[in-house]
């Protein structure tokens, strides 16, 4: 340790080294978070072990910044990719992905929003008379809309990448503000990839069902 470091009060030194680990752990769980999307896009069924990695990592991070929702959704990240990981091998007899994809109706869909739309205020609610959470009503409506996305993820439902859109880029403001540097540029990117994803998705779906058409 130099002597400018010595000079400093060990509890500053001590939070200096907190961050610095963080950080690390930061980044090796933000290179899982890319490999599970990149790999989900191509459905990929190993995408769901980068998601169980990044998701413990992030689940310790987020509880230390008190992001509680968001620490709990990712205990329920790491049960989704068990269950995602099922889902992406039980498909039809002879499938080599799995599951095949579907696609929603717009109704249904509605309703689904309008349902999660109702659990996210009451969560909301309860975390800001009861804890300590940061931005509570944002807080709860990302997770409460992940954990509905992510079942849609697990399912093969095509529209499960407009919803990311939305929840990323709600999840980019909550981040900076909480000094998650490099999570927020990793949402900035899932932005753009759930973007990419969804079309992939659809383009796929859509040859699917051709597929069937002239079978």
């Amino acid at each position: 340790m130099t002597l400018e470091w010595q000079a400093l009060p060990a509890s500053f030194v001590q939070a200096m080294t907190e961050m610095q680990a963080m950080t690390a752990w930061e980044g090796v769980a933000v290179f899982l978070a890319v490999a599970y999307l990149l790999l989900a896009m191509k459905e990929n069924i190993w995408c769901w072990a980068a998601a169980f990695i990044s998701t413990a990592i992030y689940t310790v991070l987020f509880w230390k910044v008190s992001l509680l929702m968001e620490s709990v959704l990712n205990v329920y990240y790491m049960a989704m990719a068990v269950y995602g990981y099922w889902m992406w091998t039980r498909g039809a007899k002879g499938a080599d992905k799995g599951i095949a994809l579907v696609s929603w109706s717009w109704q249904r869909h509605l309703i689904l929003i309008g349902i999660t739309s109702v659990v996210s205020l009451a969560v909301g609610w309860f975390m800001a008379n009861y804890t300590h959470a940061s931005f509570a009503y944002l807080d709860a409506a990302t997770t409460c809309f992940a954990v509905m996305t992510t079942f849609l993820v697990a399912r093969k439902v095509v529209e499960n990448w407009l919803y990311w859109v939305v929840i990323d880029l709600v999840s980019i403001y909550l981040y900076l503000h909480k000094g998650l540097m490099l999570t927020s540029m990793l949402f900035v990117l899932y932005v753009g990839m759930a973007t990419a994803g969804y079309f992939m998705w659809r383009r796929d779906w859509r040859n699917m069902q051709t597929a069937q058409v002239t079978s």
